[in-house]
């Protein structure tokens, strides 16, 4: 699957999952540890543990296996390595001290075609 398609699969299935704010970070031309970061956040640990479960299952669901998992226990921040593509998951309070987004403020934020499927 091209690290686009995967995620914007993983952008959807965040947003699934009521994560709020979700954002592709396209920061292929910045770093060579992904092309794409996605991005989201949840209101405790029960939601972010549960939008990072539904995004791995969702890619699973379409042949991609997570290739690392880091927070998953205290899931203040769950980072999901898909190679590619990195997904952070943040609780609120989390995302908005770390704000990777003006960490990252030079990444592009990549047009989705959200209305057409997605090619594997």
């Amino acid at each position: 699957m091209e690290p686009k398609a995967l995620a914007r699969l993983a952008f959807e299935a965040a947003v699934e999952k009521k994560g709020h704010d979700a954002v592709v970070l396209d920061v292929s031309d910045l770093t060579t540890v992904a092309d794409y970061f996605v991005i989201a956040g949840g209101s405790s640990k029960a939601h972010v543990q549960a939008i990072a479960d539904h995004v791995a299952d969702k890619l699973e669901q379409n042949g991609l296996r997570v290739h690392h998992i880091e927070g998953k226990g205290p899931a203040k921040w769950i980072l999901l390595d898909f190679g590619s593509v990195v997904v952070h998951v943040f609780n609120d309070d989390e995302r908005a001290f770390y704000n990777l987004e003006r960490l990252w403020g030079e990444a592009r934020l990549p047009a989705l075609d959200l209305a057409a499927p997605v090619t594997l």
